[in-house]
C-alpha cells in the first residue's frame, strides 16, 4: 500500500464530495495563487476559478466575480482551502443550472443544497408543494396544515419539525419509516425534532439520497435551498420508481432482442425514461434524438409528437402548426390534461427548459401511459435476468450504502463496478491514499484492459487490507460475477464500519475491533439497563424477534423507545412489527441502517447493524 496519505479535509462530508485526484489538483492550483504572506483572499479566486474545466465554458471572470460579491461582500477576506472548496461547489451548481443539464445523478443536490447563492426556482417550488398537497391530503396528522400555498413559506414553516419530510419519504418508498416512531405533535420540543430530521435524513439516505451537506439543523431552521434540494430528490425517487424491468418488465419492448436486456437494466432511472421517450418518437416519426431534459424539449415539438403516438385520441393538429414554442407548450399541456396528468407545469416552464419539472412531467406521462406491450419471449427472458431475492436485498444495501459515501453515483451494483472506478472511489474514500489514481482509468472506458486494471488494483488494495480473496482475480469484477462482488463488498463494508468504531473508541490505542470486541460490548450495554437477554453471535436466532435490538437501543437512549408499540415477537407478523420498529428506532438516534425488516426477522447482514 502506497504511504502518501492523500490531501485531507477536516470536514469529512465535505471531503466526501470530491476524490483525492480533484483535491489534489485543487489544491496545487489553490497553493499556486497564494501571496507573499501565503494567504489567498477572496478577490484572487475569479481569474483562478475561470482556469478551470469545470467553469472555463461557462463563466467569465467578471461573472464569478459578481456572483462572489453576492455572497462575500469584502473580496479582501482570507480564504484557506477547505472556504475554497466549498466555492468551488457552489460555482459548480450554477454552472450546472446555468447550462441546463446534470452531470451526475446526484448534481442536482450539489448544486442545491451546497449553494450560498440560494438562487431557488419558483416553477420548481410550486410543484413541489402541489406534489405534497396531493399526495399527502389525506394524512391523517398533516392535513389539518394541508392544502399548502407555494406564494407563501408554508412549506418551509411545516417542514421545520420534520413530520413532513418523514411522510413524504414513505409516500417516495412506502414502509421506509416505522410511522409509530415519528414524533407527531402540533408543538415538539428540540429534541423531538431533532430526533425526526435525524430519522428523515438516515431514511433518505437509506433510499437513495445524496445527504452529505445536511444536518438536522438545516433542517429545523428549514434552509430554503436545502429543504427543496431533499424535496426533489425524494420526488424524483418517487417518480423514477417504476423505471426499472422488475417493476415494469415491458420495458424489454425498448430494446431489439434479448442481447440487450443486461444493457437496458444497467441504464440509470433517467437514461431509460430518455430511451423510453426516444422509442416513441422514433415510432411517431419524430427526426430528432432527445438527450436531455432541457433544451431538446424547448420548442415542444418532441412532446407534441410523444402525445400523439400516446393518446391519439386526443390529438389536436393545430399543436405542431403552432407559431411559438409558448403556444406550443400551452397545447401540450391541454392535451395531456385530457389524459390524466395533472397540470404542474406551467408553458413557460417547457419553454424555459427547466430540466427537473421536464423530468417530472415526462415521468407523470410514463405512468400515465407507457404505450407498451408485452412481448412474451422478451417478457420470460427478463423475468429470467431478475435477481433472486436475497441477490436483490443485498445488492440494494450495498447500493445503498455505496451512495450514501458521495461517490459516483451507483444505480445498478453488478454493472456499475465492473469498469473498477466506483470501487476504487470507495477504498479512497475509506482508506484515503490507498489508490494510486496514476493507474486508474476514468468512465467511460473503451479498452476491456483498462477495466480489468482497474478491477486489478481494487484487489491489489483489498489484499493489503486484509481481505478474504482467494482465486478472486480483477477479471471476475469485470465478468460480473455476482456472488464474488457481493463477497466482496461485504468485507469492504465490514472493514469501513469496523474502522468506525475504532476511530469511536477512545481507549483503543490502535487496536483492531473484533466481532468478539462488537458482540461483548452489546451484551454488556443491555446487561446494564437490568436486562437479561444475550447473544452468543450475530447469527443467533433469539434475534429475529426484535426484543434484543430494542433493548440495546434503549440502553443507548432510554426515551427512544416506546414499549407500548413492542410486540413479544412470537408470530412471524409480530416479528416484522418489531424489525420496522426497529430500523426507524435505530435511524433516529443516528444510525446508518440499509437493512430491510426482513434481514432482521431472517437474522441475515446484521454485522452492518
Amino acid at each position: 500500500m502506497t504511504s502518501y496519505l492523500g490531501v485531507q479535509v477536516s470536514d469529512p462530508t465535505l471531503q466526501n464530495q470530491f476524490t483525492q485526484v480533484e483535491l489534489r489538483s485543487l489544491k496545487s492550483k489553490f497553493t499556486a495563487v497564494k501571496n507573499e504572506k501565503g494567504k489567498v483572499t477572496i478577490g484572487d479566486l475569479p481569474s483562478l476559478l475561470v482556469t478551470l474545466k469545470a467553469f472555463a465554458s461557462t463563466f467569465k471572470e467578471e461573472e464569478v466575480a459578481g456572483l462572489l460579491a453576492q455572497s462575500f461582500p469584502d473580496l479582501t477576506v482570507d480564504i484557506d482551502f477547505e472556504g475554497f472548496l466549498r466555492v468551488y461547489l457552489n460555482l459548480q451548481g450554477q454552472a450546472n443550472a446555468k447550462s441546463g443539464h446534470s452531470k451526475t445523478a446526484s448534481a442536482f443536490l450539489k448544486a442545491s443544497i451546497t449553494t450560498l447563492l440560494h438562487t431557488i426556482s419558483h416553477s420548481e417550488r410550486a410543484l413541489y408543494v402541489a406534489h405534497i398537497n396531493s399526495y399527502l391530503e389525506d394524512d391523517p396528522f398533516l392535513k389539518q396544515f394541508l392544502p399548502l400555498d407555494p406564494a407563501t413559506n408554508d412549506l418551509f414553516d411545516l417542514a421545520k419539525d420534520g413530520v413532513l419530510l418523514c411522510k413524504l419519504i414513505n409516500v417516495a418508498v412506502p414502509g421506509t419509516i416505522d410511522e409509530r416512531a415519528i414524533n407527531c405533535k402540533k408543538i415538539l420540543n428540540l429534541w423531538e425534532r431533532n430526533e425526526n430530521h435525524t430519522l428523515c435524513l438516515n431514511s433518505a439516505k437509506a433510499i437513495g439520497c445524496t445527504v452529505v451537506n445536511i444536518g438536522t439543523q438545516d433542517l429545523v431552521e428549514a434552509r430554503p435551498h436545502l429543504v427543496l434540494g431533499l424535496i426533489s430528490q425524494i420526488i424524483k425517487i418517487q417518480l423514477l420508481a417504476d423505471l426499472n424491468l422488475k417493476k415494469t418488465p415491458q420495458l424489454v419492448e425498448l430494446v431489439e432482442d434479448n442481447t440487450d436486456i443486461e444493457e437496458l437494466m444497467s441504464l440509470a432511472p433517467e437514461k431509460l425514461l430518455l430511451k423510453w421517450m426516444n422509442f416513441h418518437l422514433g415510432k411517431a416519426g419524430y427526426e430528432k434524438r432527445v438527450s436531455n431534459f432541457s433544451s431538446d424539449l424547448k420548442d415542444g415539438r418532441a412532446y407534441a409528437y410523444l402525445l400523439n403516438v400516446l393518446a391519439p385520441e386526443h390529438c389536436n393538429p393545430a399543436t405542431l402548426d403552432a407559431k411559438t414554442a409558448l403556444e406550443r407548450a400551452t397545447l401540450v399541456l391541454d392535451h395531456a390534461e385530457k389524459m390524466g396528468c395533472k397540470r404542474y407545469l406551467k408553458p413557460t416552464d417547457i419553454v424555459e427548459g427547466s430540466s427537473n419539472l421536464n423530468l417530472a412531467f415526462v415521468a407523470q406521462i410514463f405512468h400515465r401511459r407507457s404505450g407498451l406491450s408485452t412481448d412474451g419471449k422478451k417478457y420470460a427472458f427478463a423475468e429470467m435476468m431478475t435477481d433472486d431475492v436475497q441477490t436483490s436485498r443485498e445488492e440494494r444495501c450495498f447500493r445503498l450504502w455505496i451512495n450514501s459515501l458521495g461517490a459516483t453515483y451507483c444505480n445498478n451494483v453488478f454493472e456499475d463496478v465492473r469498469n473498477g472506478w466506483i470501487l476504487l472511489e470507495v477504498l479512497d474514500k475509506i482508506k484515503p491514499g490507498s489508490v494510486n489514481w496514476k493507474h486508474a482509468t476514468k468512465p467511460p472506458i473503451k479498452m476491456p484492459f483498462r477495466k480489468v486494471e482497474n478491477c486489478n488494483q481494487v484487489i491489489k488494495i483489498g489484499r493489503q487490507l486484509k481481505f478474504s480473496l482467494v482465486n478472486l482475480a480483477g477479471n471476475d469484477f469485470v465478468q460480473g460475477n455476482k456472488k464474488l462482488i457481493l463477497a466482496f463488498l461485504w468485507q469492504l463494508m465490514r472493514y469501513s464500519m469496523l474502522q468506525l468504531l475504532k476511530n469511536l473508541r477512545s481507549h483503543s490505542q490502535g487496536k483492531e475491533v473484533t466481532d468478539t470486541d462488537i458482540l461483548h460490548w452489546v451484551n454488556k450495554k443491555v446487561r446494564s439497563m437490568g436486562r437479561t437477554s444475550r447473544i452468543e453471535n450475530f447469527k443467533d436466532k433469539s434475534i429475529s424477534n426484535g426484543i434484543f435490538f430494542l433493548e440495546l437501543l434503549s440502553s443507548v437512549e432510554p426515551r427512544v423507545v416506546n414499549w407500548n408499540l413492542v410486540t413479544k415477537g412470537e408470530s412471524d407478523d409480530e416479528k416484522r412489527l418489531n424489525a420496522t420498529y426497529i430500523i426507524s428506532v435505530a435511524r433516529k438516534l443516528g444510525c446508518s441502517i440499509f437493512v430491510l425488516p426482513e434481514d432482521i426477522m431472517e437474522v441475515t447482514l446484521l454485522s452492518f447493524v
